[in-house]
């Protein structure tokens, strides 16, 4: 079958399926790795056993050979995890596969442009990339928080072991810095979790150096005293 709709100075005739473009990428790379890995298809198969997704050896040589119809998207995950890479770097091998397709009737691109668009690392005009942006910030201020807590405690030992006054001010001056930028990371961060679950989403697991972000729910049976 041909595709029509794009030009990219190939014979109409010659051109695939995109479909059909995207399982040849997955399938030149899984042999590519397996053979990287020095494993055979009965090797990559009872990997993927091992993992809980089997995939049986004549199935994954029929892939290999392009003799395989379909490619479910759990074969790509499994696959991708038994040979320790990512599902998209099979989709769009960088490297390996000069340009590719991201849809039907679209013009060929080269594939690191169309992994980065796939992954969401390059904004596509009126593209919705849901609450990634609001997860990837949340962890940006969980590192700096993080960073800020234990330049903290460092600062704090300076100053104890100082054998100078002049030593324990300058220690006891970088300590309540890096406790502010504690502090300020830990009130973003509370009010970043808050607007996510205002949205209906579960934030990120904090871990336990943070624990104190998040406030505890009111006790709606308690006494206006009892809750100050």
């Amino acid at each position: 079958m041909t595709q029509r709709g794009f030009d990219d100075g190939s014979d109409e005739d010659d051109v695939p399926e995109w479909a059909d473009r995207i399982k040849a990428n997955v399938a030149g790379e899984v042999r590519r790795r397996r053979k990287e890995m020095g494993w055979s298809a009965q090797d990559l198969a009872d990997r993927c056993e091992q993992l809980g997704h089997p995939i049986p050896r004549n199935v994954i040589a029929n892939m290999e050979s392009g003799r395989r119809a379909n490619l479910p998207l759990v074969d790509v995950m499994a696959l991708a995890a038994a040979l320790e890479t990512y599902p998209v770097c099979l989709i769009f091998p960088v490297g390996y596969v000069e340009q590719t397709q991201e849809l039907p009737f679209q013009h060929l691109v080269p594939t690191w442009d169309a992994l980065r668009r796939f992954t969401g690392e390059e904004e596509v005009p009126g593209y919705d990339a849901g609450l990634v942006p609001d997860f990837e910030l949340h962890a940006g201020l969980v590192r700096t928080a993080l960073a800020a807590l234990e330049e903290e405690g460092r600062a704090r030992f300076a100053a104890k072991t100082a054998t100078s006054r002049a030593e324990r001010e300058e220690a006891e001056r970088q300590r309540a810095n890096y406790a502010d930028q504690a502090i300020s990371a830990k009130y973003r961060l509370r009010y970043l979790r808050r607007d996510l679950r205002q949205e209906g989403a579960t934030p990120p697991d904090l871990p336990p150096a943070l624990g104190d972000v998040d406030q505890p729910e009111p006790d709606t049976e308690a006494t206006p005293e009892e809750r100050l």
